[in-house]
């Protein structure tokens, strides 16, 4: 069985087939969709809508976890994490950003911030003086051979970020391709991230990879994922395809505006524990003997 039928098993009376487009891929088609509340985070002033939970694991390989935060200051201070890749993206506001390897650094509006923590940093990231900012952050799993990589960051800026255009339509491609225009974004796992802005009836068809996870949350309006209606505040979770895939988006009458993520799974098991993500209890057991022994060092040691 596959993940992503096991993610939607008891959801659905039915999995619909993938069909076969003229050009020999896969068509791809909304299997489950989600509609997650916003909550109170860790403030009153913090609201949060978690858009992919974590805890299932294989169903979501290798994306561990997707939350779309208002913050305040004093959210998101001082936080180590190890074993992960995180993946801000700035929907509002500004975040100011710095850590204990000496990186530092500002992202604003369509600005994404690609943070590899390897084998660790503390973190701190803090929105620009009396603003809330509003963001999605995903985390995404490392491959057990990329665990205690040094850490990284690569900030994509709005202005940099390679485009596709089509009619009524624009793609920014923030890591992997589009219709032929990739992003330079360097990935431990193979990730598709890929910003969709349509204008009213528009369409596109993005491509995916083979054996391919993918998703997509809609940010703004409204408008059509495969054969299915979408609008803001949902996740649209697409049917598994081990060959090469499209899926169609089309803008509805107010345009729609979404983000899709796809992943290769890793296929690893996953031992998590708060801010760290290992294979195995005894490496988050190390890697907490790790943080606590290094303190201010974590990660440079």
């Amino acid at each position: 069985m596959s993940n992503q039928r096991r993610l939607i098993e008891g959801t659905v009376s039915r999995i619909p087939e993938n069909s076969t487009k003229p050009d020999g891929l896969v068509r791809r088609e909304v299997v489950r969709i989600d509609s997650p509340p916003v909550v109170r985070g860790m403030s009153d002033a913090h609201r949060v809508r978690v858009l992919v939970p974590p805890g299932d694991w294989a169903a979501s390989d290798p994306f561990l976890l997707l939350a779309e935060d208002w913050f305040p200051a004093g959210v998101f201070e001082r936080h180590p994490h190890r074993g992960i890749e995180t993946v801000t993206y700035v929907l509002d506001g500004t975040v100011e950003h710095y850590d204990n390897h000496g990186n530092a650094g500002m992202i604003g509006p369509g600005d994404a911030q690609w943070l590899t923590a390897g084998r660790g940093l503390i973190h701190n990231e803090e929105p620009a003086k009396g603003q809330t900012v509003h963001s999605l952050q995903l985390w995404v799993n490392l491959p057990r051979a990329s665990k205690l990589v040094p850490a990284r960051y690569q900030e994509l800026r709005v202005a940099d970020v390679p485009r596709r255009h089509v009619p009524g339509g624009e793609i920014r491609v923030f890591s992997g391709a589009s219709g032929g225009v990739t992003a330079p974004t360097r990935n431990y796992a193979a990730v598709t991230m890929v910003e969709v802005r349509l204008e009213p009836g528009a369409t596109v068809e993005q491509d995916l990879p083979p054996d391919h996870n993918a998703f997509v949350v809609v940010v703004d309006g409204a408008g059509v994922l495969g054969s299915t209606a979408v609008e803001a505040g949902q996740v649209a979770w697409l049917d598994y395809s081990e060959p090469a895939s499209k899926v169609t988006l089309r803008g509805g009458d107010q345009g729609m505006r979404a983000v899709l993520f796809g992943g290769r799974p890793l296929r690893e098991p996953v031992a998590a524990r708060g801010p760290f993500v290992m294979n195995t209890e005894d490496e988050l057991k190390a890697s907490f003997a790790d943080f606590r022994a290094q303190g201010d060092r974590f990660g440079l040691d």
